[in-house]
C-alpha cells in the first residue's frame, strides 16, 4: 500500500458520519486524499474529522441535508471553495426505517427515497457537472440491502438502477461509476476503484 496512493486527490463522502462512510473516510485520508466529510448532524462526523487531523490528515466537515437541492449545491460549493476540485464522491448518506410496509407511515417512506434515492442524485448531478468540468472522476454509490425494511430496499434498488444509467451517460466525460454492495469488504473493494 502506498501511504501518499490518493495525495492529490479530494474525496466527498456523504454520510461521513459512521459505519462504512467513516472508515472510508480514515482510509483516504490515511493514503493522503484531502478529505471532506459530510452528514446532516455533526454529532458523529465532527469525531471522524478530528481522528482524520490528530493522525496528521486533512478533512473538514460539511453539514447538510443531501435530500435538499439547496443543501446539495451549498455542499458542492463549500467543497470546491475550499478544496478547489473533487476527485472521487462517496454516497454513503442513507436512511433505514426498521418498519414493515403495511406499518410504514408516509413520512418515513418519503424520507427514505429522499435521503437514499433523490439525494443521491442531487448530489450526482451537481458533482457530475464539476466532474465533466474537470475531465473526469469517480462516483461511487453505496447499496446495501434489508430484509425488514421495504422503503429501504425500494430505495437501494432505486439507486442500483441510478447507478447504472449514470455510468452509461457519464462515461463519455471519463468519470466512472460503480455501485458497491456494503459489506465487509467494500472499503477495499472503493479504494480499488478509485485508484
Amino acid at each position: 500500500m502506498n501511504e501518499q496512493e490518493f495525495a492529490d486527490k479530494v474525496v466527498l463522502i456523504t454520510g461521513a458520519g459512521k459505519g462504512t462512510g467513516a472508515a472510508l473516510a480514515e482510509s483516504f485520508a490515511a493514503r493522503g486524499a484531502r478529505v471532506a466529510l459530510n452528514d446532516i448532524s455533526p454529532i458523529n462526523v465532527d469525531e471522524v474529522a478530528a481522528r482524520i487531523t490528530s493522525s496528521g490528515g486533512q478533512a473538514r466537515t460539511y453539514l447538510h441535508d443531501v435530500a435538499k437541492k439547496v443543501g446539495v449545491q451549498a455542499l458542492v460549493k463549500q467543497v470546491e471553495d475550499d478544496w478547489g476540485r473533487v476527485d472521487i464522491l462517496i454516497q454513503h448518506a442513507a436512511v433505514e426505517p426498521h418498519t414493515p410496509l403495511l406499518n410504514l407511515d408516509e413520512w418515513d417512506w418519503h424520507r427514505t427515497l429522499d435521503v437514499n434515492l433523490t439525494g443521491a442524485f442531487l448530489v450526482l448531478q451537481s458533482l457530475g457537472r464539476v466532474m465533466r468540468a474537470q475531465g473526469g472522476g469517480v462516483i461511487v454509490n453505496l447499496v446495501g440491502s434489508s430484509e425488514v425494511a421495504g422503503a429501504y430496499e425500494a430505495s437501494m434498488s432505486g439507486l442500483r438502477g441510478l447507478s447504472q444509467a449514470a455510468a452509461r451517460e457519464l462515461g463519455p466525460f471519463g468519470i466512472k461509476v460503480h455501485a458497491v454492495e456494503l459489506g465487509p469488504e467494500a472499503v477495499k473493494q472503493i479504494l480499488d476503484l478509485c485508484r
